[in-house]
Order: C-alpha cells, then structure tokens, then sequence
C-alpha cells in the first residue's frame, strides 16, 4: 500500500522496514552485500559490447559522498590512485552516455531544490539553500538511466504485455503557448515540434549577462510537461511506451528497489526472465497489474506533495525568526484587466516561489497598464516585466496562531532609476503549522 518512501525535511518514511532500507539492502564500503546487477562491456567511447544480468554479492571499496567523488573527478590523473582513477573513468563514460541522450532528444530540464541547515540541538531549521548539484550526480544519474533502459527492453522481451513500464507522454502543445510567448517577449524562439527540438531552442536561448534565464525557462518548460507514470505494457499501444522527457522508447524503474515498489516488481519480472526465480503468480495478472500501477502513481503524487508541503512549512520556521532580502526573479505576470493586478516571482537563492499581488493601498487602478505581449505591467514610473530581476525581502505574517503566511517586499525593481522606494506585497500560499517533534532528516 506504501509503494514508495517519502522524503519530508526533517525525517524520511521508509517504504520498508528500516533494517533493510539503512542496513542489510543498503550498499556499504567494505562489507559484502546481495545485490541484482546490469553488467555492460563498453568501449572506451561508450559503446556497449554485451549486456549480463546477473544476482551478485558485492563488495564496495569505498562509500562516498558527492562531493567526494567530484573531488576525485577534478583531481589530476594519478595512476597510483585506485579509486579516483575508477570514478574518473566512469566520468568520461557517463559524459558519452548522457552527450548521445542529448543528441537523441533528452530534455534537460530544471527544477528549484532546496535544502535545509537544521540546528544540532533543537533540530529546527535555521537556513534554507538552494542545493547544489555536482558533475558526481550526474554521474550516478546516467548509469541509473541506462540500468533502467537496459533492464526495461529485457523484461519486454520476455513479457511483451506483463512489464512493469514507466511511460512520459509528449505534452499538449496547449500548455506551452505560455512558454512560447514569454521566451518570444525576449527575442528567443522555441520549436515544441517534438523533444529534440526543444531540447535544441532550450540550449539556444542564453542571454550572456543573465546566465539565470536559461535555467528559468527550463523551470518553465518542467511545468508544461505531463507527469511520467507507471503502467502494465499491455494495456498500451508500444508507440504509446515512450518516454518523452528521456527520448527513450522504453523505460522503467530497476535501480532503487528499497525506496520504490515498481523496482520490487521489475526486480521479480527480470529474475524470471533470467531464469533464478519463477515469475509470481500476481504478476501475471494484467488486471492486478493495472490496479498496482494506478495505485503506485497515486502514492507517488503524494508523496511528492507531501515533499512540499514539508518544505513550505519548513521555509516558514526559517522566515519567522528574522527578514532576509535576495534577488529575484519574475516567472510570470497576470495580464488579465479583469484580475487583481500581480505577478509571480521565484527567489533562486531559497527556492521558494511567491505571488506578487500590488496593492489597492498604494496604486490607483487606473494608473495600471497590462500588456499581455510583452508579458509585463506597469504603474506610474514602474514596470515589471517576466524575466526581470528584482530585490525582495522575505518576512512571515503571523494571520493566526496556527496559520501563517511568506510575505515577499518588492524593495527594488530592475527597470526602475532614481525613483522614490516603493513596496509590493507578495503573498506565498498559506501554511497551516503545528507544533510538531523534530527530528534529523537522514540523507542516503
């Protein structure tokens, strides 16, 4: 009924019990453990020669953390180094793999992550990042990819209409008009035709004094797409498998089975495909399967809201104790003439989004101009357009005793010179908070 681990920011639900998701599942340095492994021949130009599946024991020479492994990748070669010299060499391989992906269509795309510095006693947070992604996280990220291709095209092999798949439909060409219009505001065009074109006017559009707008449109293109979901091959045409955001015809989960329960299932199927285990009986079930991926996709979403909703809360703690002020940028502005006149800004440096609604207390309506073609409005000798970079202060407004709100002051704005200093009220969706028992998030 789980079928996935949450992540909250103080602590994560464990799918499973913790002893095998912390310990006996877990891979540790130094110390045998079972595991089910992809084994690829490759070239040193990463051209795979022949492909194993095999149930293994293995035995880690080192655990490491991110950032000790992009240590290693930017050390100079030394041959006497062991373990730099294998995580160098998997660098170059995963810097093929991920260049052939990306001439084959596959989106990069963005997303704004953050992460939380938690006081050592009281466990509360007392500062909010934005998290910082490595060249080892795209590492580790490439050969999980090809595992999950990999083991996908085998399992459909043996079991054409039982796999276990994960499908990305191409989005609705409707929920990029928004996209289009605000990147051609600012000169840029982007062809949606399919995936590797969009791939291509995404790399395109760089404005080299503002390196921050590529990656908003990036944000912005994540939000147009249609969420991946989990599904039995058989009840989709294989046209229908694709998965859009990869440009990848099949996929699935296969690498992380102690978090996900779909990697369980594909686990089982790739097992009987290889002949060490008999399929189970459920398993070859299309309905139980139908209800199983409706029901993985269901716990999935909820998990990923409850993700963020564990965020908000958290981004409210950090607020209530003092006002901070950082850069911004506006996402979006409300052209409607019929709407509260406003606009929508995300704060890279926290991560966090608010809406900027201008108010009847210190603007006249009839002073406000909307312009829908240039994404932008103004009042008086202010104008915000979309992509702007404006200075905020971040406060929280305490509305009850349990209820609060991010409250963001617009204290300076890009296009405006030697005018007197003006506020903006912006209202981030409010949070309802309890006193709750914080613990230490474990991070894996």
């Amino acid at each position: 009924n789980r079928s996935t681990s949450t992540y909250l920011v103080n602590k994560r639900l464990d799918m499973l019990p913790s002893l095998l998701t912390t310990d006996l599942c877990s891979l540790k340095g130094n110390v045998d453990r079972f595991a089910f492994s992809v084994l690829w021949e490759v070239t040193p130009e990463a051209e795979i020669v022949h492909v194993e599946f095999k149930k293994s024991i293995i035995h880690s020479i080192a655990a490491l953390t991110y950032q000790q492994a992009q240590g290693m990748i930017d050390q100079p070669d030394d041959e006497n180094e062991i373990q730099a010299g294998a995580v160098k060499r998997l660098a170059s391989l995963a810097r093929k793999f991920r260049a052939r992906r990306i001439s084959a269509g596959a989106l990069t795309l963005a997303s704004p992550e953050v992460k939380f510095v938690l006081d050592s006693e009281s466990l509360n947070p007392t500062d909010v990042q934005a998290y910082q992604l490595f060249e080892a996280n795209a590492l580790v990220e490439e050969f999980m990819l090809l595992a999950n291709v990999t083991v996908g095209k085998k399992i459909l092999r043996h079991y054409p209409t039982l796999s276990v798949l994960r499908r990305h439909p191409a989005p609705n060409r409707g929920m990029f008009d928004s996209l289009i219009s605000k990147a051609k505001s600012k000169g840029f065009d982007i062809n949606i035709e399919d995936s590797k074109h969009l791939a291509d006017s995404l790399d395109a559009a760089v404005i080299d004094d503002d390196p921050y707008f590529n990656k908003l449109l990036r944000i912005l293109s994540t939000r147009c797409m249609s969420p991946a979901q989990y599904f039995c091959s058989g009840e989709y045409k294989p046209t229908d498998w694709h998965h859009y955001g990869l440009a990848a015809p099949v996929y699935t989960h296969f690498t992380s089975p102690i978090r996900r329960y779909a990697d369980v299932c594909v686990h089982r199927l790739l097992a009987a495909a290889i002949g060490v285990d008999p399929l189970p009986l459920h398993l070859s079930s299309k309905s139980y399967l139908h209800d199983l991926a409706a029901n993985m996709n269901r716990r999935h979403r909820a998990a990923q809201l409850a993700g963020r909703a564990s965020v908000q809360l958290h981004t409210l703690i950090v607020f209530s104790e003092d006002k901070k002020e950082e850069d911004a940028y506006v996402l979006d502005v409300d052209t409607n003439e019929s709407a509260e006149p406003s606009f929508t800004v995300i704060v890279p440096r926290y991560g966090i989004e608010g809406r900027v609604r201008l108010s009847h207390s210190t603007i006249d309506e009839k002073d406000v101009k909307r312009d829908a073609g240039k994404h932008s409005i103004s009042y008086k000798d202010i104008c915000i357009s979309v992509f702007d970079r404006v200075r905020v202060r971040i406060s929280v407004n305490v509305l009850q005793e349990t209820q609060k709100e991010l409250v963001l002051e617009l204290i300076h704005e890009k296009n405006k010179t030697n005018s007197p200093k003006r506020k903006v009220i912006a209202n981030h969706e409010s949070v309802q908070t309890k006193n709750q028992n914080v613990k230490r998030r474990k991070e894996k």
